[in-house]
């Protein structure tokens, strides 16, 4: 069991619901923790929540402003962490958006700003952080999806940027593994985060086709600290609920019946 006491971790998309989640599961487990988002205000009430100390002060957790589609930010923060924690190790990339659209009514300017934010973002802070965790011998972690193994209709930009994840990391653990770097891909099904509301929808502006989910919404704590205890095992990949495990096996064993089940479910979404 890896321990993350002491430990610098950076965490991407910090202020939404699993990545508050995820900042107090590492301040629990003992680790220094640089959390990062592109919300100011968000970050300043995710302060508010951290432990503090007898002087009043939080010296486990720092904020930053970051927005990870630009790599110059990935390297300040990645900068950021070395000066305060003298190093990282461990670097949880959650930041992500989606988008609920059919591809033909959809601007592919929308497919471009899902792709720029879950995948370049993504490879940006990665590649910014890769030479201090071969340096320590330390984590990467993506939030990927069950999209990102299996199709979901109406969020082809989304699983588009997905399953590149998994392309990138899976490549990326033949090249790092053997110099003890752990790459791990978490696939959950739906989390109550609110992401789902923050979806875009097929012009760039909000969604408003009603988001459907099958068996039901986890809760943030309860994932995060599955992904605390999968990184400390030094799991490669996680499938953290129920549904995300079922959607697995069916999507391979039987990609057409997934496929079928998956339409019937979902395209009343998009039915007017």
């Amino acid at each position: 069991m890896r321990s993350f006491e002491a430990r610098g971790v950076v965490i991407t998309g910090a202020a939404g619901g699993l990545g508050q989640a995820l900042v107090a599961a590492f301040l629990q487990a003992g680790a220094r923790v640089l959390a990062l988002d592109c919300n100011a205000q968000a970050l300043a009430s995710l302060r508010k929540t951290a432990p503090v100390d007898d002087t009043g002060n939080a010296p486990a957790l720092a904020t930053m402003v970051c927005d990870i589609t630009q790599p110059q930010d990935c390297d300040a923060a990645i900068a950021h962490a070395v000066a305060l924690w003298g190093g990282v190790d461990v670097l949880v990339n959650n930041a992500g958006i989606s988008h609920r659209s059919l591809f033909e009514g959809t601007d592919p300017a929308v497919l471009r700003k899902v792709m720029e934010v879950n995948f370049f973002g993504t490879v940006h802070m990665t590649h910014a952080a890769l030479s201090q965790l071969l340096a320590r011998r330390g984590v990467v972690a993506a939030l990927s999806s069950v999209a990102g193994f299996a199709p979901l209709l109406g969020r082809t930009g989304y699983c588009a940027s997905k399953h590149a994840l998994h392309g990138f990391f899976d490549t990326l653990r033949t090249e790092v593994q053997e110099r003890g770097v752990q790459v791990t891909l978490i696939c959950p099904s739906f989390i109550a985060t609110g992401i789902g509301a923050a979806a875009l929808g097929g012009s760039g502006a909000a969604a408003t086709s009603p988001r459907t989910t099958t068996g039901g919404e986890s809760s943030p704590h309860d994932i995060a600290q599955r992904i605390l205890t999968a990184l400390a095992q030094g799991k490669t990949q996680l499938l953290p609920d129920r549904t995300s495990r079922l959607a697995w096996w069916v999507s391979r064993l039987a990609p057409g019946f997934y496929a079928r089940a998956m339409q019937r479910r979902v395209r009343a979404e998009f039915e007017k």
